[in-house]
């Protein structure tokens, strides 16, 4: 017991080192905490398209039927008009866990714009799991799960997936990966969409 007890002495910061990493390793909540940190650095900010001349006829065809809790199903062709911003996530997953407390502060001040569509896919085996995370985070944000077939110019398979369409349907974002969207300058890029006049 000694000799662990000098090691430890001599090596404390290697063993402070293993200690954190075995607690990143099994506990989601502080990968999701370490992942948010860089995050905020911006460092993997999403990027919206600069690319005016889309092919828009195929992006109208685009539709994604999704299901609220009280059974009825929303779809994105619907919601012509509106800017619609689309997460796609579960709970098990760390880089959801990451950013959805952003994605929870730009709903907070965005709400209340009725020109502004927020839809969070929750894609758990389980719903109820995705259910029980938001309860226990006190999220608000709307909880959908799909009604159907996802379409792949939404959804490739990577958690989390970011899709936001203009007034017009067309994506303007789609971002794989864990972002920070309570940026300023991801407001103005949202505040750029609202304020577009077609």
């Amino acid at each position: 017991m000694e000799n662990i007890k000098k090691w430890l002495r001599a090596n404390w910061s290697t063993s402070l080192l293993v200690v954190v990493f075995i607690i990143l390793l099994v506990n989601k909540d502080a990968k999701a905490w370490l992942m948010r940190q860089v995050a905020s650095t911006g460092l993997l900010n999403s990027e919206f398209s600069k690319t005016k001349n889309r092919d828009t006829a195929s992006q109208e065809e685009i539709n994604l039927s999704l299901k609220r809790d009280d059974g009825s199903v929303v779809h994105t062709a619907d919601l012509r008009g509106k800017v619609v911003f689309i997460n796609f996530w579960a709970s098990w997953c760390p880089p959801c866990r990451a950013e959805f407390p952003s994605i929870q502060e730009f709903y907070e001040k965005y709400k209340s714009n009725p020109d502004i569509v927020f839809i969070t896919v929750n894609l758990d085996d389980v719903p109820e799991l995705g259910r029980a995370y938001m309860r226990d985070k006190n999220f608000t944000l709307p909880f959908l799960v799909p009604a159907g077939n996802i379409p792949a110019s939404y959804f490739s398979g990577s958690l989390p997936t970011t899709v936001v369409l203009d007034k017009k349907g067309q994506i303007q974002l789609h971002h794989k990966g864990l972002a920070d969207y309570s940026k300023e300058s991801f407001y103005r890029e949202i505040d750029a969409l609202l304020s577009a006049t077609y």
